[in-house]
């Protein structure tokens, strides 16, 4: 015989609101007072036209243009996507700047950003294309450093890298330092290295005061505190901090070989750092890029980031589909399968109270449906779940001729099918369930 035990009855579900609000996104409710170095605002800038090419996107200057409006539909007035990088040394990639940058004069609401080497030469090539910014690759480990460079060495890098800087900042531009495989570097090479930029940039205005882009470029980084330099990704954004860089000038710049991609991100961001660069729908060489889709519906939840325009993005799915590049059919928010079930007790669980297998309102957030696929597993709920979803009408599960339908798609998966049966496959037989 069961004892009794400490669970009580409740008249009201607690479904904890402040957390998982009804029309919203997650929220992230603290315990007692927010994380101390929390940023009053964080946002994401965009790295599709470099680093999503060099992961292997086709564009062409008209689809580039496309994504880059695209980005522009997305964050609106938002504020959630500020920059966009583009590269220069191509005929294609100069158009899609100069479109870029026409589109920004006429308020496009996302920056034009250009990226180049850590050269004088490639300084002096961005110098007069109207931009106010430019990247700099700035390589910051000794895998770098020591194998880049002939002679090899710290000294010459930094040497290359800051006559750069000083070319950048007299032609009148704001440096962005890309410290690349920083989460591989000494932080005897990176913390002179960025206060020798700032001791430059301090005779020129503050509109030119540096950035630094902190990048884990082969994504070994950690999101957690009490690891050792250089792998702490919080940890190496409190000490750039400590060492005098503002929050708001530091950017995170993440890939996703180890699955980390998103909770560094989140680290970063807790730690002070205020931007996050990556690509929307993680685009990017290898793993990928931070998919700042997902980046940003944290930064909301964590009430850092107003809402952008998610919904833009199912338009972006389809483009990169139509290029041959679209996401997994699993990928988080916006893959084919990623808000389909196959299982029949999670069906009957959207046939009874839909958030139960649903982590926020996904049709109103992102404009994309809940949707079940029919196998051997998902039995009457997922028939019922579908005919409600296309005809409006509910029908019992002891309806005839649903358990006709359901009896015959059975006997073919008794028969040895394999593959899933979707609506289009039913609806002539269904719909007419539903008038009868």
């Amino acid at each position: 015989m069961i004892s009794d035990f400490s669970v009580r009855d409740v008249p009201e579900p607690d479904l904890f609101p402040a957390a998982f609000p009804a029309e919203a996104f997650p929220q992230f409710v603290w315990q007692g007072e927010k994380p101390p170095h929390l940023p009053a605002q964080a946002w994401t800038t965009e790295t599709t036209h470099r680093d999503g090419q060099q992961g292997g996107l086709p564009l062409t200057a008209e689809d580039g243009l496309r994504i880059y409006e695209l980005m522009g539909e997305f964050t609106g007035e938002s504020g959630a996507l500020r920059q966009a990088e583009f590269f220069v040394y191509r005929p294609a990639d100069r158009a899609m700047l100069e479109g870029a940058l026409e589109r920004w004069r006429g308020g496009h609401p996302v920056e034009p950003t250009t990226w180049i080497r850590a050269t004088r030469k490639d300084a002096e090539l961005v110098a007069h294309l109207g931009v106010r910014e430019t990247g700099m690759l700035a390589s910051a480990s000794d895998y770098h450093t020591f194998h880049k460079f002939t002679p090899g060495g710290r000294a010459q890098a930094a040497r290359t890298y800051l006559d750069a800087v000083q070319a950048v900042l007299d032609a009148g531009l704001r440096p962005r330092l890309h410290l690349e495989d920083a989460t591989r570097a000494p932080r005897e090479f990176i913390l002179p290295f960025v206060q020798e930029v700032q001791r430059l940039a301090q005779a020129y205005p503050e509109s030119q005061a540096p950035r630094f882009r902190l990048c884990d470029t082969m994504g070994v980084g950690l999101p957690l505190e009490g690891v050792a330099w250089p792998r702490s990704v919080p940890g190496m954004v409190r000490e750039l901090m400590e060492a005098g860089v503002p929050g708001e000038l530091l950017e995170f710049h993440p890939h996703n070989d180890t699955h980390l991609i998103v909770a560094n991100c989140l680290a970063a961001v807790m730690a002070g750092c205020a931007a996050i660069n990556g690509t929307l729908l993680g685009k990017g060489e290898r793993s990928g890029n931070a998919p700042l889709e997902g980046v940003l519906l944290h930064l909301v939840g964590m009430g850092l980031s107003a809402m952008p325009n998610f919904k833009a993005l199912n338009e972006l799915e389809t483009l990169y589909a139509g290029l041959g590049q679209g996401v997994p059919a699993k990928y988080p928010l916006y893959g084919r399968d990623a808000h389909r079930t196959r299982a029949g007790i999670h069906a009957d669980g959207l046939n009874k109270f839909w958030p139960m297998y649903a982590p926020f309102n996904v049709p109103k957030l992102l404009g994309r449906p809940l949707e079940v696929s029919l196998t051997k597993d998902s039995g009457l709920a997922g028939l019922i779940f579908l005919i409600k979803q296309h005809t409006g009408r509910e029908l019992a599960k002891d309806h005839p001729g649903l358990q006709q339908l359901h009896a015959d798609l059975s006997a073919e998966f008794d028969g040895g099918r394999q593959t899933a049966v979707e609506w289009e496959e039913v609806a002539g037989r269904a719909e007419k369930l539903s008038l009868a």
